[in-house]
């Protein structure tokens, strides 16, 4: 009787999932997988992996547990006569206590509610995903994998934040996140690549969130989200980082409130901000010829990642990889040429056809800088943690 693995990876409004063998736990594609999507709208949807594709409920007021039970139950038809031994989350912020992954029982689900104001576009939705498992099927082994944990190894001057000091001994530094697309970078480069990946190498996690990642011998040295997701990078309708007098500035002129504020900088800001039509570079790229806030939001969407690309090298002293990575970095050809564009003066060159087609090596032979481009696996990062910790669950602890 196969025993199953089951991964999820809960956003605001969409949930995906993966479901893997504990037999074969070197094998990186699921068993099966999916994603439900939509949640909160009027017409969400269910995909998986076998062309699965229908209608998710719709349920007004609990649209996320609706859509959690939906895949609880295609998930129990999907495994027959399998057995499911653990359900492993992605978690987004594990704050100054949790750096590795941890079964969660009442208390740890208690501790990572509080570092939900850290991380209020994911922390809630994952937390909600293992309290409804824990009150149907609290014998069922969940698994917390965090999103900060790789940052672990960031020095203690990368950590601090320029606040007073008390601020640092109640918690208040630099975190860190997308740390299990990272983590499965840190894996799949040394495979590709070998040594040419261990030196000074920045990894662009480029999706509706957005961050870089400096490694050195493929741990994370720097990375641009800090406290929250909302630092560095300007994303999908994230701002990145921002001087807080604009802050200030908004909350005296314009008297937003706290929840208001909060609001406009997680959900309003970024490309959407900006183009005022669309978060997505694909839409924005079909209509920036003709439309001027369409062509300022891709440009400086693109500022932005040359701009901290230059500082992480400088960190490093020097650069000797890019690898783009996550939605946007795997298949936007354009976005990954205008970057590299605004990187030549660090004799960054791109092969244009392998760019086009997306290749895993897309820098020309005379680059001073290999290019790459890899698929992330947060997924099955998490299964791998999940494998580690199945002879601890089996002996009951």
């Amino acid at each position: 009787m196969s025993k199953l693995i089951l991964v999820l990876n809960c956003g605001s409004s969409s949930i995906k999932f993966a479901l893997f063998d504990t037999a074969s736990p070197a094998q990186r594609v699921p068993l099966w997988s999916g994603k439900a999507d939509g949640i909160t709208g009027e017409a969400p949807t269910f995909e998986t992996s076998d062309a699965t594709v229908e209608a998710l409920p719709v349920d007004a007021e609990q649209p996320y547990h609706a859509a959690l039970l939906h895949i609880r139950q295609r998930t129990i038809e999907r495994i027959g006569d399998g057995e499911l031994v653990a359900v492993v989350h992605r978690v987004v912020h594990g704050g100054a206590k949790y750096f590795s992954p941890v079964r969660v029982d009442l208390q740890v689900l208690a501790d990572l509610r509080s570092y939900i104001p850290l991380a209020p576009l994911h922390q809630p939705f994952a937390l909600e995903a293992v309290e409804s498992l824990l009150a149907d099927r609290p014998e069922l082994p969940q698994i917390a994998c965090f999103d900060t944990a790789f940052h672990h190894t960031l020095p203690r001057v990368e950590q601090m934040l320029p606040l007073p000091y008390s601020a640092w001994e109640r918690g208040v530094r630099r975190y860190g996140f997308h740390g299990l697309s990272y983590e499965y970078m840190s894996i799949a480069l040394a495979e590709r690549h070998g040594d040419a990946a261990r030196g000074r190498t920045v990894v662009a996690h480029l999706g509706s969130g957005a961050s870089l990642c400096g490694m050195l011998g493929l741990s994370s040295v720097a990375t641009t989200m800090g406290f929250s997701a909302l630092d560095g990078l300007m994303m999908g309708t994230r701002c990145g980082a921002l001087d807080p007098g604009a802050l200030l500035y908004l909350m005296e002129t314009e008297k937003l409130s706290l929840p208001q504020l909060g609001h406009l900088l997680y959900h309003e800001s970024g490309l959407l901000g900006i183009s005022g039509t669309s978060s997505d570079p694909r839409a924005l790229l079909l209509t920036e010829s003709g439309d001027a806030r369409a062509h300022d939001a891709l440009a400086l969407y693109v500022r932005r990642i040359v701009r901290e690309i230059g500082a992480l090298a400088a960190v490093l002293g020097g650069l000797d990889m890019l690898v783009f990575t996550a939605g946007i970095g795997e298949h936007n050809a354009e976005i990954r040429t205008r970057v590299c564009d605004g990187l030549q003066f660090l004799n960054l060159k791109l092969d244009a056809q392998a760019n086009l087609a997306h290749a895993a090596t897309i820098s020309a032979p005379p680059s001073r800088v290999a290019v790459a481009v890899e698929a992330t696996n947060e997924e099955w990062m998490a299964a791998r943690h999940a494998y580690s910790l199945l002879p601890e669950l089996a002996a009951g602890h």
